[in-house]
Parts: C-alpha cells; sequence; structure tokens
C-alpha cells in the first residue's frame, strides 16, 4: 500500500458465478485489467459492461459510486485490480471499459490508462500516472523511460523476466524507484502489467 500515488493493487481469483456485491467507493481511480476468464460490471450509474481477458475497465469514483464486479463465466476470472489516488478530490463518477487487443503491444508496452494529454487510445483516469501492459516472447526485450523522480510498480501476468537484472516471476512484484529507465528481458513468453505514477 501506498507506493507513491498506487495504493491498492489487488490479485484475484473470482469462482464462477460469484463476485463482489454492490459496495460503494468515492475519490479512487479503479483500474481492472482482467488476466483470464471475464468480469461483469454494474453500477449506480446504470452503466453495465463485460470486460475479457487482456482487456481493462476504468472507474473514477470521484464523489461517490456503487459498483459490483461478477464472473458470469463458467470458469475462474482472474483479475488485476488497481487502485490509484486521484489529483483531486469529488468530481463525477464515470466508467468505461475498452479492448487492448494483444497483438497491438506485442514487443513493446502500450498506455492502457492515463491521466496525461496525448495518450489519446488509453482509458481516461483523473491522475498523474499511466497503466501500461506489453506482450514479450522468450528472448525479446522492451524499454520504458520511467524516470527517478517517478515510481514505477510491475508485475508479469504470466511468465519471467529481469527487469535491470533483477528477475521476477508471474504476479511477483517489483517495486521501482530512482531508475531512469526500464530494460525488461522476457525469460519465457511473458505478459506484463506496469504502473508508472507519482
Amino acid at each position: 500500500m501506498g507506493w507513491g500515488d498506487l495504493l491498492v493493487w489487488n490479485d484475484d481469483e473470482i469462482a464462477p458465478g460469484t463476485g463482489f456485491p454492490p459496495h460503494p467507493h468515492a475519490d479512487m481511480e479503479i483500474i481492472t485489467y482482467v488476466r483470464q476468464g471475464a468480469i461483469t460490471h454494474e453500477d449506480s450509474l446504470g452503466n453495465k459492461g463485460r470486460t475479457e481477458a487482456g482487456d481493462v475497465q476504468v472507474m473514477s469514483a470521484g464523489s461517490g459510486i456503487r459498483h459490483s464486479e461478477r464472473n458470469l463465466e463458467r470458469d475462474t476470472t482472474r483479475i488485476f485490480q488497481i487502485w490509484i489516488e486521484p489529483k483531486s478530490r469529488g468530481g463525477k463518477p464515470s466508467w468505461g471499459a475498452k479492448p487492448f487487443p494483444k497483438g497491438d503491444r506485442s514487443g513493446r508496452f502500450v498506455t492502457l490508462a492515463s491521466g496525461f494529454e496525448g495518450d489519446g487510445d488509453a482509458l481516461p483516469i483523473r491522475t498523474d500516472a499511466r497503466v501500461l501492459g506489453a506482450t514479450l516472447k522468450a528472448g525479446e526485450t522492451a524499454e520504458y523511460a520511467l524516470g527517478t523522480e517517478r515510481h514505477g510498480y510491475l508485475v508479469p501476468a504470466s511468465g519471467a523476466v529481469a527487469v535491470n537484472g533483477t528477475k521476477l516471476g508471474a504476479r511477483d512484484g517489483a517495486a521501482i524507484r530512482d531508475e531512469a529507465t526500464l530494460k525488461i528481458v522476457a525469460l519465457e513468453d511473458s505478459e506484463l502489467v506496469l504502473v508508472d505514477a507519482a
């Protein structure tokens, strides 16, 4: 908890026909990355949507929202749910989801959610942060310019990598600071999620 503005990184496994019943949130940016299966979202704004493996949904809780997340599939759903503190409190709550084909992020990082102008294809979040995804084949490398003033948190959803020489296995988390550039080498075929936060 509390790695810069990154507050929570949940690694959840949700059995078929179960999930999180309606509950409230306020003043939090909640990004859900579906690793396996699918999750169905409903909220007090009337939004309803199904997000599949590899895709992303974002909920800006703002002044307050109630939501539920359920696995309506026949198989287990696995998600990363990432909570990042917003730049300011209050504001109108919102929700959105978007597919991000894994082929589009083969060998490189793609911004999935962002609070920065210029990241136009990403889902918007109300914070000075980015959530990025990449898929690397064994032996491939990818770099990301983090900057020494930023907080990075990188998790392989699957596979194994070395990050600036430090080895990580599937679902290991690396809290990163004082590193201008991240160099990631895939030791196996890997799927990565990275948060770049203030």
